[in-house]
């Protein structure tokens, strides 16, 4: 008697699911109540204060007030990893917003040059406090597998009011005065620090004073070449951006045109923000650097013909994605390279390219302008952006994310 024997087919592999952990925390939801008030604090009377120091002073002192601006901002983003490491992310967030939104009561009484300075000066402080440690506190609340995702979503979060707010500052001073501007960027920017209570001091393994002062401050950072390669491309992108917001409305000769255009490029660049942090954390950050180059260096050329308000419009459109790709990319790259206690030195750096980015564009190119004109200095920008393929190509064949 034979047995036959019964082959058991065996049980199919189990294939595992991949499950991403949620990117909305109530944390994270406390973060953009001070995310939009320090973008309100800062963009609704940016070009308010340059129009009150013009009529205070001489010609050229509204430059003055902004470039002190900048300056202090610069300043205080390199100081801020070691305030967070001392006091922690809701001391130095609540210190930043006061002196970002209260000083500018003080312009309310007075317009005088050396107030508007002074002013401008705590003001930037205050902003390059809350942008660093808002920023490297962000970094901790997002999930690192969907972190290029969550850096897209802040940047939505926080480029709708900036977007708003920048337009609507200066029809407002022209409808109310400029007091009515600068009262309600204090109330606006003092009502966020309701949400401050709610946000974590330190996060896990994030925060010990000796850590961040000495293995992950900004001097180390600028030591590592990991850091350094995605900042200089960033910064050159933002030399491109200082080029284009200053210079775009006296190259056109037209303020509907230019209008438009910068319109449409914070618009494209919070949508490619969008998508690119989807396809970063997908596919790797350092893929995206070289086509964000290529895209700004196109619409740059674009923007360059600037007897054509098509040409201009969409050229400017294509940079805005060039430049949001760059944005995230390589903020995203920089935060995947430190430990928690490092992010405040990534976000101090990251920013500081780009104040300090846009500061060399605007001031650099206003003296090809004086000699070759403007369409030679879009063009001229665009050449530039070449030379940062190289750390972008580096990094593209390291292939890290």
């Amino acid at each position: 008697m034979t047995t036959a024997t019964l082959a058991v087919a065996p049980a199919p592999a189990t294939v595992p699911t991949v499950v991403h952990p949620p990117l909305i925390s109530r944390a994270l939801l406390l973060r953009f109540v001070t995310i939009v008030g320090s973008s309100l604090g800062f963009y609704l009377p940016l070009s308010v204060v340059p129009l009150v120091a013009e009529a205070s002073g001489s010609t050229g002192t509204a430059g003055l007030a902004t470039g002190a601006l900048l300056a202090a901002s610069i300043a205080g983003e390199v100081a801020t990893p070691r305030l967070v490491a001392r006091f922690g992310y809701r001391a130095a967030l609540t210190g930043g917003l006061v002196l970002l939104g209260a000083p500018t009561l003080l312009l309310v009484v007075s317009s005088e040059l050396a107030a508007v300075v002074a002013v401008n000066l705590v003001r930037g402080l205050g902003f390059g406090v809350t942008i660093v440690a808002g920023g490297a506190l962000t970094a901790a609340l997002l999930p690192a597998q969907r972190r290029g995702e969550g850096l897209a979503l802040v940047g939505v979060v926080g480029g709708i009011p900036a977007l708003v707010a920048l337009p609507f500052g200066v029809w407002a001073a022209g409808q109310w005065g400029a007091g009515t501007v600068f009262t309600v960027t204090a109330a606006a920017t003092l009502l966020s620090l309701v949400a401050v209570p709610g946000l974590p001091s330190r996060t896990t393994s994030a925060g010990g004073s000796q850590s961040d002062e000495h293995g992950h401050g900004v001097l180390a950072g600028l030591r590592d070449a990991g850091l350094v390669r995605p900042s200089v491309v960033f910064a050159a992108s933002t030399v491109a951006i200082g080029v284009l917001v200053t210079f775009l409305p006296l190259a056109t000769g037209s303020a509907s045109v230019a209008a438009a255009a910068l319109l449409v490029q914070p618009a494209t660049a919070s949508a490619a923000r969008w998508v690119a942090g989807r396809l970063g954390d997908r596919h790797g950050q350092a893929r995206l650097l070289v086509p964000g180059l290529m895209l700004a260096a196109v619409g740059l050329l674009g923007v360059a013909a600037t007897g054509s308000p098509i040409a201009v419009v969409a050229g400017s459109a294509v940079f805005g994605a060039g430049f949001g790709v760059l944005q995230n990319a390589t903020l995203a790259l920089m935060y995947s390279r430190v430990r928690p206690e490092g992010y405040g030195a990534v976000s101090a750096i990251w920013n500081a390219a780009y104040d300090a980015g846009m500061a060399v564009g605007a001031a650099g190119a206003g003296i090809v302008a004086a000699g070759a004109g403007y369409p030679a200095v879009f063009a001229l920008t665009a050449a530039l952006l070449l030379p940062a393929l190289v750390p972008a190509r580096r990094e593209l064949r390291l292939g890290t994310r």
